[in-house]
């Protein structure tokens, strides 16, 4: 009998472990899909709005953008105090460039400033065609922690009337929506998620490199103001620009206001925009909506900066307003070789 009991007490001990075990394993199985589905796009903006950032600063809402006139880039560089990249097409660099540029696509950009010294440069000069490429790969070296990064204003368009046709062409058509800007207000959506990113990284400087690559491979995100006005229903439109020029001199109807430096990140209004539908960015020139579209989209927004910006659509009331404009007096007339 009593060995019987014993071995009663040995089953009943070996069951209670297995059971506890199986709750361990249950628990562990949990914790490790809790893991496998953070927010990859939180923690990268957690990251970036942090000091723990590359920048240590929230690049976005202090420093954005970070823009140079060509005036400076000229000054810089006859001192050999700034480093140039022209990221036009071979074919176009070919044709004219600014002396000692170094003529890089987008794509290779990233792995061509972590091969450089640039102990010796002042700043770093990204050129292109009208300002807003430039911008877009300007921003995301500000981002990886490149701090002496800039755009060159208004392109090679402002460095010699020769290169100066896409923005000549953008004001000649300038005011195509003119008539059909509003003062109406319309409120932000609710706050909702942030994107869905997949990269299997679990920190914020992995996954940011991670970003880095796809949104690079994937080029500058852009969209004209006629596809927008075709079907403006059919996106989130983002008027990047202060309050007080969203009622004057107004903006695309259905666009939505966002104050530069202040409503895109965690704490503010982040989280109203939408992940399930295209972001269309657009500012007084194309060229800080360039900026934010490229962090927008390492988010894994859906982001599109709108070329020429409201210089391509009311131009006579930016004249009007003494706002930002593209105009002969943007032409420097400067050398090239």
């Amino acid at each position: 009998m009593l060995n019987k009991i014993k071995f009663r007490s040995m089953k009943n001990t070996r069951i209670l472990l297995l059971s506890m075990l199986s709750l361990f394993l249950v628990f562990s199985a949990c914790t490790k899909d809790d893991d496998a589905t953070i927010n990859e796009s939180e923690v990268l903006a957690t990251y970036l709005e942090s000091t723990n950032s590359p920048l240590m600063k929230d690049f976005v809402n202090t420093d954005m953008p970070t823009i140079m006139p060509a005036s400076e880039v000229k000054t810089l560089n006859e001192t050999g105090q700034v480093y140039i990249i022209d990221i036009r097409s071979a074919t176009d660099f070919a044709t004219g460039h600014i002396a000692n540029a170094h003529n890089v696509a987008l794509g290779d950009i990233l792995t061509h400033m972590d091969a450089l010294d640039l102990t010796p440069y002042t700043k770093v000069a990204i050129v292109c065609y009208t300002g807003q490429t430039a911008g877009f790969a300007a921003s995301l070296l500000r981002i990886m922690g490149y701090d002496k990064v800039y755009s060159m204003k208004w392109g090679m368009s402002s460095w010699n009337a020769d290169f100066a046709g896409k923005w000549n062409t953008a004001v000649s058509n300038g005011n195509a929506y003119a008539t059909q800007f509003t003062s109406d207000v319309t409120e932000k959506g609710p706050i909702g998620d942030l994107p869905v990113l997949s990269t299997g990284k679990t920190t914020g400087q992995e996954i940011l490199e991670a970003r880095m690559n796809t949104v690079l491979l994937d080029g500058f995100a852009n969209i004209t103001s006629t596809v927008v006005f075709e079907n403006p229903s059919n996106y989130y439109i983002v008027n990047y620009w202060p309050a007080n020029h969203y009622t004057d001199p107004g903006h695309i109807p259905g666009a939505i206001q966002y104050t530069p430096k202040e409503t895109i990140k965690l704490a503010a209004d982040l989280k109203t925009l939408p992940t399930d539908k295209t972001i269309v960015v657009y500012c007084y020139t194309g060229q800080t909506s360039a900026f934010l579209t490229a962090y927008l989209r390492l988010l894994g927004y859906d982001a599109k900066s709108l070329l020429y910006g409201a210089n391509g659509m009311i131009y006579d009331k930016m004249v009007a307003g003494g706002l930002t404009i593209f105009s002969d007096a943007q032409i420097m007339g400067y050398d090239c070789e």
